[in-house]
């Protein structure tokens, strides 16, 4: 089953774009801003470009090459390198099997506000969070009306999953390559025009202000582990994706470039997206950023009485909006094609009955999350609705831990000149060859060992934050 015929991107820009898409999504939008005005803004910026360049880098440029050099999903290209790491392909596999349903549930968040300003009705979102815990905790009095009724989150769950699974159904270069071309332009663009625009905002400057400029009286061993946590996640590793977008890599790309390119990226998004945010959100709150929240109360709460009390906020909400929906989708778009690449290879499956199956999956584990506030709310594990307990699983467990064992596999059991070689394929230079050498085999572990550590504290015994 392993030795299928393999689909690949037509071009370099092609995969740079998927990747890059995959690596761009809400963590973006809602965390690296919420992170950055938390631990010092300017500081934080520099921080996580410096990580980005080292840390990320490697472990980008390890999974990629690994893809590109099995030629395989993740499960089999793990027991490629070494049998006795099979599990490690199985664990990551598990990861988006657990991200995709959550991920869709969110996803259909955003179509329902997308949906909400289309409409012109934006102002009833902004309501201080009470248009938000109406429609994610509505209850119609059972679980198929709840999911039925448009009134919920149900409706826009399977509309959002139902986009991805067309995308995927059609392929590598035809549906997940021609998708990120249009959408990755697309993004860049909206998120320039918004950013532009909150920054003409009265006030929006001592925003600016405190998120560029760096103070290093506000670094502190947080500060690091925040930003590795947010690049970690950020750019889409420990999950199978960039093992499986490598896979489908062609050789005489130059890897090392393509891995730059994504870095660049994804970074200036994040950059783009704080730009859009704290700003707006620090002006919205009388120049305090210590009042930008997180995850989905700066989402969907505070950016809607944010774009509320602008002039034309309606249409740039529409605008807002249509960005995120286009992030999440090159988000999720990769997360269910690792796993359709997955059973292809280890099926007779071919890609629509794979995809089919996924979706059905995806749609069956994402109902917990989808009336995880509403009907279901009453029910938790260790103390988290569905979707946060999900999210605890994949995020702060397993990623980290795959991203460990990767290093130890690349760094300390085949060794790292299996991952040089295949960067240096057609004679292609590996420019940050040393610098890959000394992170994957002692200092990225020892940071993913502290993250792991800092998100167990943190989640479980609650002694503080990142």
């Amino acid at each position: 089953m392993e030795q299928k015929s393999r689909s690949s991107f037509s071009s370099r820009i092609g995969f740079v774009l998927a990747a890059a898409g995959s690596a761009v999504g809400l963590g973006n939008l809602w965390r690296f801003p919420y992170l950055a005005a938390q631990y010092g803004g300017g500081i934080f910026l520099l921080v996580y470009l410096v990580l980005v360049v080292t840390f990320g880098f490697t472990l980008m440029v390890t999974e990629i090459a690994i893809g590109r050099k099995t030629r395989l999903s993740c499960i089999g290209a793990y027991k490629a390198l070494d049998k006795r790491f099979s599990f490690l392909g199985w664990i990551a596999a598990f990861v988006p099997v657990i991200i995709t349903p959550y991920y869709c549930v969110i996803g259909g968040w955003v179509t329902k506000y997308l949906f909400t300003f289309l409409t012109g009705n934006g102002a009833t979102a902004a309501d201080n969070g009470g248009f938000f815990n109406a429609f994610t905790g509505f209850d119609a009095g059972s679980v198929l009306a709840t999911l039925l009724d448009f009134s919920g989150p149900g409706p826009g769950f399977l509309i959002y999953t139902l986009i991805n699974t067309v995308v995927v159904i059609f392929g590598v270069e035809k549906g997940i390559e021609k998708a990120s071309t249009f959408m990755m332009p697309v993004l860049a663009v909206l998120a320039v025009l918004i950013a532009i625009y909150s920054l003409t905002i009265d006030g929006a400057m001592a925003g600016l202000k405190y998120y560029l400029l760096p103070d290093f009286s506000k670094f502190s061993a947080s500060t690091v582990l925040g930003a590795i946590g947010q690049m970690f996640y950020s750019m889409s590793l420990a999950m199978g994706i960039m093992i499986t977008y490598g896979s489908y890599m062609k050789r005489e790309n130059i890897l090392e470039h393509s891995v730059t390119q994504i870095e660049v990226f994804d970074t200036l998004f994040a950059f783009v997206a704080g730009l859009m945010i704290i700003p707006a959100v620090v002006a919205f709150n009388g120049g305090d950023p210590s009042q930008i929240n997180s995850g989905p109360g700066l989402m969907f709460t505070t950016l809607p009485m944010v774009f509320e009390s602008m002039a034309f906020g309606g249409i740039v909400g529409t605008v807002f909006f249509l960005l995120v929906l286009f992030a999440a989708l090159t988000s999720s778009i990769s997360l269910m094609e690792t796993i359709v690449s997955v059973i292809m290879d280890k099926t007779p499956l071919g890609r629509t009955a794979a995809t089919l199956l996924v979706t059905v999956a995806a749609l069956m584990i994402g109902i917990p999350s989808c009336l995880g506030y509403g009907p279901w709310a009453g029910i938790t594990i260790i103390g988290m609705q569905f979707l946060d307990f999900f999210d605890f699983i994949s995020n702060s467990v397993l990623m980290p831990i795959v991203a460990v064992l990767t290093c130890i596999l690349i760094g300390h059991v085949v060794g790292t000149k299996v991952i040089a070689d295949e960067v240096k394929q057609n004679g292609a230079a590996f420019h940050r060859e040393k610098l890959h050498h000394v992170m994957i085999r002692w200092i990225a572990p020892v940071l993913l060992v502290a993250i792991l550590v800092s998100e167990l504290a943190t989640k479980l015994f609650g002694l503080g934050t990142i």
